[in-house]
């Protein structure tokens, strides 16, 4: 007697500690909170508005914290690390505004003062800012389909500019309301197969300034471009000059001794391509260039979105790689920040998407960066190029630029990469070739779109159908595994413990859920009776990986307890989450339940048996 009310006891004490939890946060305190802990350092609450207005600038300002550090030593290895940067960044930034149909001023303005803003913003010490091939090829794919850059230069650019400042609004809003699983829904495998894509039709697209084509396709895709090589082939396109196949042994040498050797034969006057003029100078003003009216805004901020993502994607995951490889941590909230506030910026002053060059970065390590300020020398170097140099690259060849874009691009297609992922998740492959034969035959969009597709299709498929499993014991343990993946997990007489192996239990699989244990436990009875002779009298469902539920949920669990109770089979309930728990109170399931909740699958397990042999004792009396 004094055993079972001791029993009874701790039931009841178990039950007031699942019940009576404090209410989760609402979601506006969660907003409210994801801004706040995005701008300030700490999670203590200033005491005076001073201190609050240190606390945001310590959390905008990731360079207040190291600069009280920096010295001398650190300055000359970040100098080494920017003019070594610079000198890959010009001919670059150059030839990158060249794939984004713009003139080439405007990748250098982009490796101007972007840089700048990151440096004093952004928290990783490596990444190397500017303007990339990927996101350069996508903003030009997307926004010439709306209007046509030889036709229109002035719109094209303004189209540009617009879609840069929407995707800084973007990134800064992914940043401060911690929305960073929208980047994460291109997954690495999407990832891998839209830049292994995108590095071939860029290599493609380069066909034109490297033979000298006259006349090209504004299509990405794959067979639109080998048909304009083709095209152009058989009518003669292409004319033959001695000094266009020139060897470039680095990016800033083959630009200075092409512009050179230019500039001395007059090769321009026998069918070489030149840049020709380059405007000189500091970043004009753009933002009366900014159109957030007319009838392209939906598409702007359309192109503005892809953009953000993909450039934020990109740059988080070149900045989490070295970081991890120098042992510092990467706030992925603040990059976003930072990420959004630099293109904001940029979109004001002539710049289009900037983000972190995975080329440009393995360089900025190689040469011994120590923080951001190697982008501070980048930027001031090219300012002094914009203001002194400009002039001198008039005799540029266009093809000197696409060799230098196609010198970035075997970096970008990871074969090993994609293996591995081939080995691993033939499903995650399936998102991966999705992504690169969408960008190689169809458009950047049509690649991202299908990798999404089959991505979410995957997540679909798996929400409708969780796993619903058969739970049984370690011996000696009170663990309770999977029995499929541990066979010699023994099974509790009279008992059948399930888990519901899914996050959500919801509208969209609560009937699958609901109606699978309630055959599960069938076949379990009928199993279990005919093989031992005795009848299951106990259903113990463990919620602990279950965190959210819905109406439909708590429809199912309703109507699957009134089933077994009726059926005389006694049924309990394990560690729902803490949205589930408070929801099932303010619909009163708990009431219907009764108090046959429990923290663990163990306690229940005992709390059951001895409510069976109670049972027992009272039929046999």
């Amino acid at each position: 007697m004094l055993q079972a009310t001791m029993s009874s006891r701790r039931e009841s004490e178990t039950l007031m500690l699942v019940l009576n939890v404090s209410e989760p946060p609402s979601l506006w305190h969660e907003l409210s909170g994801s801004i706040r802990s995005s701008i300030l350092p700490t999670r203590n609450r200033p005491s005076s508005l001073t201190q609050w207005i240190v606390s945001v600038i310590y959390g905008l300002f990731p360079i207040v914290h190291w600069a009280r550090n920096y010295n001398l030593k650190s300055f000359k290895s970040d100098l080494i690390a920017g003019l070594t940067l610079a000198s890959l960044g010009i001919p670059q930034s150059i030839g990158y505004a060249n794939l984004a149909k713009l003139d080439p001023q405007y990748g250098l303005y982009t490796s101007f003062v972007p840089p700048l803003i990151y440096a004093v913003m952004g928290s990783s010490r490596d990444i190397a800012i500017g303007p990339v091939a990927v996101v350069s090829l996508l903003l030009s794919s997307m926004t010439q389909k709306i209007v046509d850059p030889l036709a229109d230069p002035t719109t094209y650019r303004n189209l540009v500019l617009t879609s840069t400042f929407f995707a800084g609004i973007f990134q800064v809003s992914f940043g401060f309301f911690r929305l960073g699983f929208v980047v994460d829904f291109l997954s690495h495998a999407t990832i891998v197969g839209f830049m292994g894509g995108a590095a071939i039709v860029i290599g493609l697209q380069q066909l034109k300034g490297l033979l000298g084509i006259s006349h090209f396709t504004n299509n990405t895709d794959i067979v639109s471009v080998i048909r304009a090589v083709w095209v152009a082939l058989h009518h003669n396109g292409v004319r033959k000059r001695k000094l266009f196949w020139l060897a470039a042994t680095t990016p800033l040498l083959s630009v200075i001794l092409s512009t050179l050797l230019v500039y001395l034969t007059r090769a321009d006057k026998h069918g070489v391509k030149i840049i020709q003029q380059v405007k000189e100078g500091l970043n004009p003003s753009s933002v009366k260039q900014i159109q957030l009216t007319g009838s392209h805004v939906g598409e702007s901020a359309k192109i503005g979105l892809i953009c953000a993502i993909i450039a934020l994607t990109e740059a988080i995951a070149v900045g989490r790689s070295f970081a991890a490889v120098k042992g510092y941590q990467l706030d992925g909230n603040k990059e976003m920040v930072a990420m959004g506030f630099m293109n904001i910026a940029g979109s004001l002053s002539s710049c289009y998407v900037a983000t972190g060059s995975f080329s440009r970065t393995a360089v900025n390590v190689s040469a011994g960066c120590v923080t951001a300020v190697s982008n501070i020398i980048m930027a001031i170097t090219v300012l002094i190029s914009l203001e002194v140099l400009m002039k001198l690259l008039y005799y540029t060849p266009i093809a000197i630029l696409a060799s230098i874009i196609l010198s970035a691009l075997p970096g970008l297609i990871n074969f090993k990469e994609a293996y591995i992922i081939w080995k691993v998740d033939k499903m995650d492959f399936l998102a991966c070739f999705g992504a690169f034969a969408g960008v190689l035959f169809g458009s950047v969009e049509i690649g991202l779109l299908t990798a999404v597709i089959i991505s979410f299709a995957r997540i679909i498929i798996r929400a409708l159908r969780p796993n619903i499993e058969m739970l049984g014991r370690i011996e000696g343990t009170n663990i309770y595994c999977n029995m499929k993946q541990y066979p010699f997990a023994i099974t509790t007489p009279n008992l059948l413990i399930i888990r519901i192996d899914s996050p959500f239990l919801c509208f969209i699989n609560a009937n699958f859920i609901r109606e699978r244990i309630i055959a599960w436990v069938t076949e379990g009875h009928d199993a279990i009776k005919e093989k031992t002779g005795i009848e299951v009298t106990s259903v113990i469902i463990d919620m602990s990986n279950v965190l959210n539920i819905d109406t439909s949920g708590i429809s199912a669990i309703e109507e699957l307890h009134k089933k077994l109770v009726s059926a005389c089979v006694q049924v309990a309930v394990v560690n729902p989450g803490w949205e589930v728990i408070h929801k099932m109170k303010l619909s009163r399931l708990v009431d219907k339940i009764g108090a046959r909740i429990f923290l663990t699958v163990s306690e229940a397990v005992e709390a059951l048996a001895s409510s069976a042999m109670k049972q027992e004792n009272s039929d046999i009396v």
